[in-house]
């Protein structure tokens, strides 16, 4: 009898489910689930209108995600609920959200409603800026000892700097939570009734270590005496490694998925982190990038070494046994989203529609015909900020360049050269910081669709590119890690790296580096290094005197 597993990435606009063979890894069935709400960045439900850098979900979206997806695939495979033996999910993190001590979250309790730090504050959500900057200076000055762990910054995406925003800035919703607890976590609660904190997440984002824990009482004392006892009073100590069971499917929760009442479920994951088996990266020295809205970059080695400039690294993070490396890009589908929704004129958009393509893939066919260098532009790729190697949301983009004769595919080729750049500082600064990056896999929306993209990734990098066999790599290994819950005896498996072998699997193309356009983008990266450190280190901080001015122009109106 074929047995499946359910595997659902829950990501910044939609939620995506497979239903997985186990014993082979086909995918049987796909269903997807586009949040009603979006990210709210600009208003809530009601109409608050929200301040700047803010980006928030409704959790009722991913709730209506599980009653949507999951009997759909149900339905459109017809593969029987006793035939599922286990269910994984992964999400965008660091997002977290309030809650009560039933799980219910404040933003759904009419008093809380109109209350914008009532609701979940997505990965993106850069408003607690400060107090991450804040953290990292006290962090310092006590020379605490974990900071470097995670490259020497702490970032506002994380889940202390977003708390302590809640804190200061809304100390009636900081009272009223029980818990404020990551979504992965939160979704696993409600699926089984279980409260079990994700180390993966926590190691990550929470600055939780598995011999240490989290940082001293004395170390949140020092941000503010109310935070002292934070971990006992709004999070939780008991932390549990991804692959575990974290419970079985309630019985109220069968009947609204249409999934058998114990049907086992895993700790949740991080949607970047959860991939590595997906595409059979089971061991050190191959970077993956998950490339979509925005980049993560992960890396496994078994060697523990500081590296500045990181998201950080966690013993057994991603898998057992490694030291699990992960730095990223806030900004590359959103970059190039950004720019064809607002600056692309509109006869490209009609031109693309008489070609049968979108205007992305009509943009890359024009810039394909160009050599590299031949537009004449060099782009920084800071739309939304840089996760890494700087750690700085306050940094903005740049376009230098452009003439009279520059056009639409131009700048666009330059956008994409900006991150292709920003992955190369990535990974030179891993090599240099002696942790070995010897191949590069990726996975996601933009490597999975985008062949112009990944030339030109793998023309920067200088290395062949590896590319995922699933266009979901996330949710395919998060069914892996729910058949790694169910466990053998149930026809699932005992380790990560048997599911691996047996489920996970890379397509037959590979991106080359083409040697002639390698040496012109040699020159060019150079050039991007200057501007890096010119206006991210030590040059001109002019990037931040122009957001501070936008802020005050706009707050004076």
């Amino acid at each position: 009898m074929r047995k499946y597993a359910i595997g659902i990435d829950f990501g910044t606009l939609s939620a995506r489910a497979l239903l997985v063979q186990v014993d082979n890894g086909r995918e049987v069935a796909a269903s997807t689930f586009d949040y009603p709400h979006g990210v709210m960045d600009q208003a809530l439900p009601c109409g608050r209108k929200l301040p700047h850098d803010w980006a928030l979900h409704h959790p009722q979206d991913y709730l209506d995600a599980l009653m949507d997806t999951i009997p759909r695939l149900l339905s459109e495979s017809g593969v029987s609920a006793g035939d599922v033996i286990g269910l994984g999910l992964d999400i965008t993190a660091c997002t977290v959200l309030p809650v009560t001590a039933e799980g219910t979250p404040l933003c759904m309790l009419p008093e809380y409603r109109e209350e914008p730090h009532a609701y979940i504050k997505l990965w993106k959500h850069h408003a607690a800026q400060d107090h991450a900057n804040r953290l990292n200076e006290i962090a310092h000055a006590r020379q605490e000892p974990w900071i470097e762990r995670y490259g020497g910054k702490i970032s506002s995406e994380w889940l202390f700097p977003k708390l302590w925003q809640v804190l200061e800035e809304s100390p009636e919703i900081y009272n009223a939570m029980d818990y404020f607890i990551e979504a992965g976590d939160w979704l696993v609660w409600q699926l089984t009734g279980n409260q079990r904190r994700s180390a993966c997440i926590a190691g990550y984002k929470a600055i939780w270590h598995k011999e240490e824990g989290y940082p001293s009482d004395d170390f949140f004392a020092a941000l503010d005496p109310r935070l002292r006892h934070v971990v006992d009073d709004k999070l939780s100590r008991d932390i549990y490694p991804q692959g575990d069971k974290a419970g079985e499917i309630t019985a109220e929760m069968a009947a609204q998925t249409g999934l058998l009442s114990g049907t086992p479920v895993a700790v949740a994951n991080t949607d970047a982190h959860v991939a590595m088996p997906a595409l059979t990266v089971t061991d050190g020295s191959r970077l993956l990038a998950i490339i979509g809205t925005s980049t993560c970059g992960l890396l496994l080695s078994d060697r523990e070494q500081a590296v500045p400039g990181i998201c950080g690294y966690v013993e057994d993070g991603i898998l057992p046994g490694y030291y699990g490396y992960e730095a990223g890009q806030s900004c590359v589908g959103d970059h190039f989203a950004w720019f064809t929704d607002h600056c692309v004129p509109g006869d490209y958009h009609d031109r693309a529609k008489a070609e049968g393509m979108d205007i992305h893939a009509y943009l890359g066919w024009l810039g394909r015909k160009q050599k590299p260098g031949e537009h004449g532009l060099l782009a920084l790729d800071w739309w939304n900020g840089n996760r890494s190697v700087l750690v700085d949301v306050d940094l903005t983009g740049l376009l230098l360049g452009m003439t009279l004769q520059t056009r639409p595919e131009d700048i666009y080729r330059a956008l994409v050269e900006a991150t292709a750049y920003g992955l190369r500082k990535i990974v030179d600064n891993f090599n240099e910081h002696g942790v070995p990056v010897d191949d590069i896999y990726a996975a996601g929306g933009i490597a999975e669709k985008s062949s112009f993209v990944m030339q030109i990734y793998a023309d920067i990098l200088g290395k062949p590119i590896h590319i995922s066999g699933s266009p979901q790599a996330p949710a395919l290994a998060s069914a892996m890690f729910g058949a790694l819950a169910a466990g053998r005896d149930a026809g699932g498996y005992a380790t990560i790296q048997e599911a691996a072998a047996a489920m996970g699997k890379l397509k037959d193309v590979i991106y080359r580096p083409i040697p002639e356009h390698t040496a012109v983008y040699d020159k060019l990266y150079a050039e991007y290094n200057r501007l890096h450190d010119y206006f991210g280190l030590y040059g001109n901080p002019v990037m931040k005197r122009l957001k501070a001015i936008k802020k005050y122009a706009k707050e004076a109106r």
